[in-house]
């Protein structure tokens, strides 16, 4: 069952957490260089694979005693709250131009881009944290997805400008914040349940 709620907390939750990552820049500088919506195909394929990937591994999750799942989940939202306060700035990548700009070779580039340097990443480990934690994977997915094509957008059309307005560091602190607060019912919920 859909939970529009679930929805909208994972799209805060990924948005955020999205945003001062190497991806959003390597959306930017692809879309500056390419016709938008050859990249933009490229790139949301890319993050709907490490979302599907993700709601696996967070639905195995939900297999082990729920203790055990909400002190866990916890305990990675607090590290990853951690991450964003702490980690140094990523360096930018070289971005390799394809030779021609069809939208194969154009798509392709992106969504090898995004798909190898995604794996793994925060945001992807938070999508299955907070599968685990919502036992809702259609929600946990769809919000997942939708706040990672956001951010993919708007690194391709406009991130500039979103980040000549807000500064990255304050998008990190809320991301940080928020991360730590869902740590907190967590693990809440696993000392009290």
């Amino acid at each position: 069952m859909f939970s529009l709620t679930v929805a909208a907390i994972v799209f805060g939750v990924i948005f955020l957490a999205e945003l001062p990552d190497k991806t959003a820049l390597a959306s930017l500088m692809l879309g500056t260089r390419y016709r938008a919506s050859y990249v933009f195909a490229g790139v949301a394929a890319a993050f709907l694979v490490h979302v599907v990937l993700a709601i696996a591994a967070g639905s195995v999750l939900t297999l082990l005693p729920h203790r055990l799942v909400q002190a866990v989940v916890g305990v990675l939202f607090l590290a990853g709250a951690a991450v964003l306060l702490f980690r140094k700035g990523d360096d930018e990548e070289d971005v390799v131009k394809p030779a021609d700009q069809g939208f194969w070779k154009v798509s392709g580039a992106g969504f090898m881009m995004i798909l190898v340097a995604e794996f793994g990443d925060l945001t992807q480990i938070m999508t299955a944290n907070l599968a685990a934690r919502y036992n809702d994977p259609v929600s946990v997915g769809i919000g997942a997805v939708l706040g990672l094509w956001a951010v993919a957008g708007l690194g391709i059309l406009g991130g500039r400008t979103l980040m000549k307005r807000v500064p990255l560091r304050l998008i990190t602190k809320i991301a940080a914040a928020l991360m730590a607060v869902l740590a907190g019912f967590s693990l809440y919920e696993a000392a009290a349940g």
